[in-house]
């Protein structure tokens, strides 16, 4: 089954839309690279396409960089986000599909 069929579309759809929302507030980033590297960052949702968002997170010191995941990063939690100041995760539903 691709991802462009049944209710994997459904929750690509419910995602976008829930991070359309979110753009331009800030939030923690939690990124799995790979190899044992995480990154985590403090951001803001800058810009919603249909196969990805782009974030603008704070580097060390008063860099900023931009960084783009696509939708199903948010689905097989290679990237979660959650709320800067309480920790919970921005999109607790999706956890019910992990």
């Amino acid at each position: 089954m691709s991802v462009s069929d049944g209710p994997h579309l459904e929750i690509i759809d419910r995602i976008k839309k829930d991070l359309t929302d979110l753009v331009g507030k800030e939030m923690k980033l939690r990124a799995n690279k790979g190899r044992k590297v995480i990154i985590e960052r403090i951001g803001t949702i800058q810009e919603i396409y249909p196969n990805l968002f782009v974030m603008l997170v704070k580097e060390d010191g008063q860099r900023f960089s931009r960084v783009s995941y696509s939708y199903v990063d948010l689905l097989t939690k290679t990237v979660e986000l959650t709320n800067n100041s309480t920790d919970e995760n921005i999109l607790p539903w999706l956890a019910k599909y992990n």
